[in-house]
């Protein structure tokens, strides 16, 4: 347990190259702290340090190591639910963070179900403008873009960037990535001239780079 918190402590929520790099020389720590603690301890260890053991699961997921990151995220769900309850912040963080998983796995209706519970507990607990709702929007649509649903998708990317327009602004990196998610729906219909349009006129309006 002790391993654990250590572990836990001293990784960055950070995603700099520099933790990138130190996050892969502490790796194979970390996958024997995760696969060699008991489960009843780190049950207690997610318990104590539930922002650590978040941390790890962002950092399997973050290095592609996906079963990790399930395992542990189911764990810290677990505690999460008896603890906080179903509705809380933390609990639909890792709602979100589970159904990101599916979707690069490509388990793509069940990441659905996973985004709609956490979309459905986000549009309650913070709003259907809230910065953190309108990402899930954001990921749905990308879903719906990787199952081939073009219209789908744009039809959710046009709903997040309304909304981020109006929560962050137009030149917002958040606003502008949904803009760039949505003109690579446009290229993936065939339509470039929209895709360039629509990237060009956040360009002339003033509003930034579109990546």
């Amino acid at each position: 347990m002790e391993a654990f918190e250590i572990i836990a402590s001293v990784l960055s929520s950070e995603q700099s190259t520099a933790d990138w790099v130190f996050e892969q020389q502490v790796m194979p720590h970390i996958n024997a702290v995760t696969k060699h603690i008991p489960p009843q301890y780190l049950a207690l260890c997610i318990t104590r340090m539930p922002d650590g053991a978040c941390r790890l699961g962002d950092i399997f997921h973050r290095h592609g190591l996906c079963k990790q990151a399930m395992e542990l995220y189911e764990q810290i769900l677990v505690g999460q639910e008896k603890a906080l309850g179903l509705a809380h912040l933390d609990t639909l963080a890792t709602v979100h963070n589970m159904a990101s998983i599916f979707d690069d796995q490509g388990q793509h209706e069940k990441a659905l179900e996973w985004y709609e519970r956490a979309l459905a507990g986000g549009k309650k607990a913070l709003g259907v403008n809230h910065p953190d709702t309108l990402t899930t929007v954001n990921n749905m649509a990308s879903v719906f873009d990787g199952q081939g649903q073009h219209d789908r998708a744009l039809e959710w990317y046009e709903r997040a960037l309304a909304g981020k327009e109006k929560a962050l602004g137009v030149s917002h990196p958040g606003t502008l990535t949904t803009v760039h998610n949505r003109a690579f729906v446009f290229g993936n219909q065939g339509q470039m001239g929209k895709r360039w349009s629509g990237m060009g006129e956040h360009w002339l309006e003033g509003r930034g780079p579109w990546v």
